[in-house]
């Protein structure tokens, strides 16, 4: 792979001096025998498996049209064992601080009582919810899924560039990504040791059963509709848990419960996983005007007979103000030193800080404390000087509603670009998903890495031309394999995936499905990830199935004919490919 890492950012892959990094010797060689022109002809296939399964996301504003697919890079970021230890211990003891919080403001107050966090600050936010004060949900969790971005400095070193505790989205994107790799580049993953993330959905099924009022309670996604930017997120862990994509139209309140309506009369809803912002939930309590949500739907949870997922008031921990306070969280509720740090940050609120804003706005990152998705912000060492002074005057008009950050060299990675038809560095980010139960919390090994396409740019989010790549966790720290991953690569591995007909990659297949097609000739299959076996019955599965699924590798499962994906590419990869028309 010839790619200079260059010396102004830290290299995932790369050391200053030019060496590859052990756990990166695994796939440096692979790419080395796979050559660029196969590689590049699989890289065409990937969009094309994206587009055929609807992997898609939506740009408002968009004159080019609203929905396109997400934008993916095969180069995957690997990250080695002992460091991901590192940075799970660092996001446990965030989200443990972070709920805490909520717990404590939205009760007592005591951390703004002691005078931590100015209680200004708090009760100024815009996501700060009086309608639910003293309303404690199920099982005292706020935080039950979280996303939280983290980013490395010049030095390597990981910083917490925000916290996404309201409905944190992309984690489909992670597993999707996972999918199509595991089936287009199958010999990647032999030797690495990459840890599974395919038990995600179950674990967050039972996740939320566990706060339901009632003993196997009925689990519902709800949605805005098909036009919101996630809307395929939504269908896809609705379909991966198996329960209900649910419209605020499709619910409704009587005698004190949720229902759902069905073509079998109404259900009782007892969790909702909610992709709806707080202000659209319910029409009695919030916005008179939202059509989004369920009447009567706040009054139900005051009462603990329905539960919200994440719970009403969430937002005000992720407001980027209140995120300046979370180490001094961190030592109030847990007596402990943060293990990440977060990126320096001067806030509006703050006289001083405010004019070292005003007076440095052209070298910072100036962000509005509501905002997401990359809107709503100013990066002075690429804006105008007429666009810095422009941007000033909303600061100056509003302090409370915008935070400054020095500029943090974002670390690169190797990326494919296909109009070159080679490897430069583009700036990546990571965002691990937090599933937190009452008793322990989850991390899925790895989470998703976002990638900033637009050469030269810091920005990874998808709506400012951002796009993604698979992120491995190993269960190693490399170059050595460890022992009996062969055997796991080969054997016990595969049986996980017998629960069902899996889509196949063949490269024999014409062009015009893109190499894909269905382990059984049913018409509309697609290629999205199949539940296992201890999938199948959410929450029914042994401890030790449940382990074996977030310690495994994910194998490609076998052929129709009995042959694995590995095995039906493994001639491909050695001769080479024969030439089809349309997968140029």
């Amino acid at each position: 792979m010839k790619y200079q890492p260059g010396s102004e950012f830290f290299d995932e892959m790369y050391t200053p001096d030019g060496q590859v990094r052990p756990h990166y010797q695994g796939l440096l060689d692979y790419m080395d025998r796979l050559g660029i022109p196969e590689f590049q002809r699989r890289h065409g296939l990937l969009d094309v498996a994206f587009r055929n399964q609807g992997i898609t996301f939506t740009v408002y504003g968009d004159s080019k049209g609203t929905e396109r697919t997400f934008p993916f890079d095969p180069v995957p970021r690997i990250i080695p064992a002992s460091e991901w230890a590192y940075v799970e211990a660092g996001m446990t003891q965030r989200v443990r601080a972070l709920n805490a919080f909520l717990n404590d403001v939205y009760s007592e107050a005591q951390i703004l009582g002691d005078g931590v966090i100015p209680g200004e600050l708090v009760y100024t936010s815009g996501h700060f919810r009086r309608e639910v004060h003293g309303v404690t949900p199920p099982g005292g969790l706020y935080t039950h899924i979280v996303g939280t971005d983290l980013i490395r400095d010049e030095k390597g070193e990981y910083l917490v560039l925000e916290d996404n505790l309201r409905s944190p989205s992309g984690v489909s994107y992670l597993l999707s990504n996972r999918d199509a790799m595991r089936r287009i580049y199958p010999k990647m993953f032999e030797g690495q040791g990459v840890r599974s993330v395919q038990h995600y959905a179950t674990v967050l099924l039972a996740l939320l059963q566990s706060v339901s009022p009632r003993d196997n309670g009925t689990v519902v996604v709800l949605t805005p509709g098909m036009y919101n930017s996630a809307y395929f997120e939504h269908a896809y862990l609705a379909q991966q848990m198996g329960v209900e994509l649910v419209e605020g139209r499709d619910l409704f309140v009587d005698a004190g419960r949720v229902w759902m309506r069905t073509t079998g009369g109404r259900r009782q809803v007892d969790v909702i996983y909610r992709r709806i912002d707080d202000d659209f939930l319910d029409p009695l309590a919030f916005r008179r005007d939202s059509a989004l949500g369920v009447s009567g739907l706040v009054d139900v949870y005051r009462q603990g007979r329905v539960a919200i997922a994440n719970a009403i008031g969430t937002g005000v921990a992720d407001d980027k103000a209140v995120y300046a306070y979370v180490p001094d969280m961190i030592r109030y509720y847990l007596n402990e030193t943060p293990i990440l740090n977060n990126v320096p940050t001067f806030l509006g609120t703050d006289p001083d800080h405010l004019q070292h804003i005003l007076d440095n706005a052209a070298n910072m990152v100036i962000k509005a404390v509501g905002e997401a998705g990359g809107y709503g912000m100013l990066i002075g060492p690429s804006a105008s000087e007429q666009e810095v002074q422009e941007f000033l005057v909303k600061v100056k008009a509003n302090p409370r509603d915008f935070i400054g950050q020095p500029v943090v060299g974002l670390s690169r990675h190797p990326t494919f670009y296909p109009d070159s038809g080679g490897f430069e560095g583009a700036h990546i980010d990571l965002r691990p998903y937090i599933l937190c139960g009452t008793d322990d919390v989850t991390i899925v090994p790895g989470g998703l890495t976002r990638v900033a396409l637009r050469r030269g740019s810091l920005v990874v989010n998808s709506s400012q031309g951002g796009g993604s790549k698979d992120t491995w966790v190993l269960d190693h720290d490399g170059p050595v394999t460890p022992q009996g991953l062969s055997q796991m690569m080969h054997g016990d591995a595969r049986q996980a995936h017998q629960g069902g007909p899996d889509p196949v990659y063949d490269p024999a297949v014409g062009s015009e499905d893109g190499g894909w097609e269905a382990s059984e000739p049913e018409a509309g299959a697609t290629a999205e990830p199949r539940p296992t076996q201890s999938q199948e019955q959410p929450g029914s599965g042994s401890q030790t199935q449940r382990q074996s699924l977030s310690q495994s590798s994910d194998t490609p499962p076998p052929s129709p004919g009995g042959q694995s994906y590995q095995q039906e590419l493994e001639k491909d990869e050695l001769e080479g490919p024969e030439t089809q028309e349309g997968e140029k």
